[in-house]
């Protein structure tokens, strides 16, 4: 069983929520929130780099 430590949830106006969240042994891991035990997960430098690559517009056409 993994012991990962949940964000507060990111929430769109009327859409689901996601939440991130980690682990001690570096793992990172992406739900939406209340199916958090459905989760995408990678390390910590995969999700540092999404989140750079978004807010710098990489992500902005999916939008």
């Amino acid at each position: 069983m993994n012991d990962i430590t949940w964000e507060e949830p990111f929430c769109g106006e009327g859409a689901s929520c996601f939440r991130l969240g980690t682990d001690p042994q570096g793992n990172a891991y992406i739900a939406v929130a209340g199916a958090e035990d459905a989760y995408l997960t990678d390390t910590r430098e995969a999700l540092r780099s999404l989140i750079l690559g978004i807010k710098a517009g990489e992500a902005d056409h999916l939008l």
